[in-house]
């Protein structure tokens, strides 16, 4: 089966970044893929951190998941949409939540960012607690791709968050990651959550520099099950493709029975 990611650099409108999505999941279905999963904020990256509240839907209805429901069913993809603002009962926070649509354009999973990031290095502060409400639930769903883990961005440093989650085939992680952080932490986590858990890892990113002159790492990539990676795209918009082979997903797990070999 054929999976793929979306990379994207989003800007502030909402509409153009709608425009854009559409126009690459367009793209990596033309290729063959089956199953496409789209960035962490692909929606928006605003001006400033309080934007999102203006474009934030309630859960089930609004713009940004009828257009995720309606690719799916135009094409018969599951389409994992990134993540976008979903709006609590608190009027000053959002979660920032994952959906995953299956070919029939319904809602199978929903996920909300469980860990959120926070960074400084002395000229910069970003605190996503101030305007977003952490999830508390471990998602995982059953697909005709296997069993799909879900997760965002900062969640792939916290290795139990994972181990949680049982046995998965593919482990989403939708992503933003800062430029100083990517270089240094990204692939290596990647890898690391692919050989640990033995499965596909498969992770759309943002990948440029935004209108408000943020910097995202990008290097979108699918990584299997060894740790090897299938298929990158360093910076800039385009498509991840690669293979989920599932003969390659039952070798490794034969070969290094680490699943098994489990005490904690």
């Amino acid at each position: 089966m054929k999976i793929a990611a979306i990379q994207m650099v989003s800007a502030p409108d909402l509409a153009t970044n709608l425009a854009t999505a559409s126009r690459l999941m367009d793209q990596a279905v033309a290729d063959g893929a089956q199953l496409v999963s789209l960035p962490e904020y692909f929606v928006q990256i605003g001006w400033h951190e309080t934007d999102k509240f203006q474009i934030a839907e309630e859960f089930g209805q609004g713009p940004m998941q009828e257009m995720l429901a309606s690719k799916a069913r135009q094409h018969g993809i599951w389409v994992a949409g990134g993540s976008i603002p979903i709006k609590t009962q608190d009027a000053a926070k959002v979660t920032n939540t994952a959906l995953l649509f299956n070919s029939q354009g319904e809602v199978v999973a929903r996920y909300d960012k469980m860990h959120l990031f926070s960074y400084q290095d002395g000229t910069r502060h970003l605190d996503e607690g101030r305007t977003m409400v952490a999830g508390t639930e471990i998602v995982t769903a059953e697909t005709p791709f296997g069993r799909i883990g879900m997760s965002i961005c900062y969640d792939l440093r916290f290795p139990e968050l994972y181990r949680a989650m049982g046995e998965v085939d593919l482990i989403l992680v939708p992503s933003a990651f800062t430029v100083p952080t990517g270089s240094a932490h990204w692939q290596v986590l990647l890898s690391a959550r692919a050989i640990e858990n033995q499965c596909y890892v498969l992770a759309a990113a943002q990948g440029g520099t935004h209108a408000s002159g943020r910097q995202t790492y990008g290097h979108s990539m699918l990584i299997d099950p060894w740790g090897e990676v299938v298929s990158v795209l360093p910076e800039g918009e385009g498509v991840v493709m690669g293979e989920m082979d599932r003969q390659r997903l039952k070798f490794v797990r034969h070969n290094l029975q680490a699943l098994r070999h489990r005490r904690l």
